[in-house]
C-alpha cells in the first residue's frame, strides 16, 4: 500500500545539478538565433510564422530554467502567458496566410509590399 508520504514531496527541491542554467540559456540563446534569423531571412509567410514560434519556444526554456534555478514557479507562470499568447498569434496568423494566400495565391513575403501605406 502507498502511504501519503510517498504521494507527497519529501523535501524542497534541491538546485539544478548535471546540467546548468547556463547549458539551459545556451540551448534556448541557439533557438532564438535560429528562429531571428530564419524570419529575417526566409520570405515565405509559413516559415516566418514558424520562426516566430521557434522564438516564443526558446523564450519560454529561458523562464523555465530561470525559475528551476532560483526554485520558484515564477518562469513556469510566465510560460503559460507565452504559449497563450503564442495560440493566439497561430490562429490570427494562419488564418491571415490562408487569406493572404487566396487573393494572390503566393506566400511569398515581398508580394505584399504594395500594402505599406
Amino acid at each position: 500500500m502507498i502511504g501519503l508520504t510517498s504521494l507527497a514531496q519529501a523535501a524542497y527541491p534541491e538546485p539544478m545539478a548535471g546540467a546548468t542554467l547556463a547549458h539551459y540559456l545556451a540551448v534556448s540563446a541557439i533557438m532564438f538565433v535560429l528562429g531571428l534569423i530564419g524570419f529575417l531571412t526566409r520570405r515565405n509567410l509559413i516559415i516566418m510564422f514558424l520562426c516566430t514560434e521557434l522564438m516564443f519556444q526558446a523564450a519560454g526554456i529561458a523562464l523555465v530554467a530561470f525559475g528551476r534555478y532560483h526554485l520558484n514557479f515564477h518562469g513556469q507562470t510566465f510560460v503559460v502567458f507565452i504559449l497563450t499568447v503564442a495560440a493566439a498569434e497561430a490562429a490570427m496568423a494562419l488564418a491571415l496566410i490562408v487569406l493572404l494566400f487566396r487573393r494572390k495565391e503566393s506566400l511569398d513575403a515581398r508580394s505584399w509590399e504594395d500594402l505599406k501605406g
